[in-house]
């Protein structure tokens, strides 16, 4: 089994706190500067599942920073610079304490909801007669709660995110008008690659200069769903299951296996075969997302590879 990086200890120049999160580990440095070490590690159900997947982090770290680049003109990021294939280096922002989810699809979470009879997900109301991965009239934003590790994202209306001062009113309707801009850009990439954006999930936050920042990682596999274009309507029109690219099927396997994340259920056994099949399957989102072949770094020492490349990196930037 390929060597993985599933949790870190590094200690670099001007730490002074480390947050670990599902997949990712911010390391806060002087001066505002965040090291984000994306690792091997896969969650689901917002559980993290007991085996790392090799190449995972390095994947997710080299799309989001694409699509971060790809953006920038719609709303500054965080993102510095990358300087080892696991790691991005950028300024630390004050987090929006909500998840910007929209959706342009009858898909995932949605899909489920609709299929047990309600028709209004986070105070926006969805036609009656969908199918499940029927396209929406329009796209739909339906916010979520960011939880604490270990607790569930609860969806949440707009207005009660307003009610509750999570954000105000102001920044609210500019995170709304930010949010479908990307998820526009987002698909206008995607489609450049014969895939359909979904949905997806934007996060935001309040930088040092008091403007707003988009954060984390955008259009990956593990914050979108993509369906491939050729064969859309076809599969539709035939009633059958489209072909995706997102971590929908992770979900599925443990949904088949009686894992859902729910109280009193066990993680199933992860086989190397079944962790070397789902690394296979993030290679390809990776080059049907970017449309380049994916250049697997080296893993031989992980560790060391990372704490060298951004000590190396911390230094010159002094």
């Amino acid at each position: 089994m390929s060597q993985t990086i599933t949790s870190t200890d590094f200690k670099f120049p001007g730490q002074h706190k480390v947050y670990k999160g599902k997949v990712r580990e911010v390391y806060f440095l002087e001066k505002d500067v965040l090291v984000v070490v994306a690792t091997d590690r896969l969650s689901a159900f917002d559980v993290v599942l007991p085996k790392g997947i090799p190449y995972k982090g390095q994947i997710l770290n080299q799309i989001a920073f694409r699509m971060m680049q790809a953006t920038r003109d719609i709303v500054p990021n965080w993102i510095e610079a990358t300087p080892d294939p696991n790691v991005t280096v950028g300024v630390r922002c004050e987090p929006f304490k909500v998840e910007m989810v929209i959706r342009g699809y009858l898909a995932g979470h949605a899909a489920r909801e609709y299929a047990a009879g309600k028709r209004t997900l986070c105070g926006v109301e969805m036609p009656e007669g969908m199918r499940e991965n029927d396209r929406f009239p329009e796209p739909v934003i339906t916010p979520a709660t960011k939880a604490e590790q270990g607790d569930h994202d609860e969806d949440i209306s707009g207005e009660a995110i307003v009610q509750r001062g999570l954000v105000t009113q102001a920044d609210y309707a500019e995170l709304e008008s930010i949010t479908r801009k990307l998820f526009q850009r987002g698909s206008e990439l995607a489609a450049e690659k014969g895939l359909i954006l979904v949905d997806t999930k934007y996060e935001f936050g309040r930088a040092p200069d008091g403007s707003i920042m988009l954060i984390d990682e955008i259009h990956t596999p593990d914050s979108s769903r993509y369906f491939y274009a050729e064969g859309y309507q076809e599969r539709q029109d035939k009633g059958v299951a489209q072909k995706q690219l997102s971590k929908e099927f992770v979900r599925q396997w443990l949904i088949s296996q009686g894992f859902q994340g729910l109280e009193g259920q066990s993680l199933p056994e992860m086989t190397d075969a079944y962790v070397t099949s789902v690394s296979d399957r993030y290679v390809e989102l990776y080059e049907n997302i970017l449309g380049t072949p994916f250049e697997k770094a080296d893993i031989s020492n992980i560790e060391n590879r990372i704490n060298q490349n951004v000590t190396r990196y911390l230094q010159t930037r002094l």
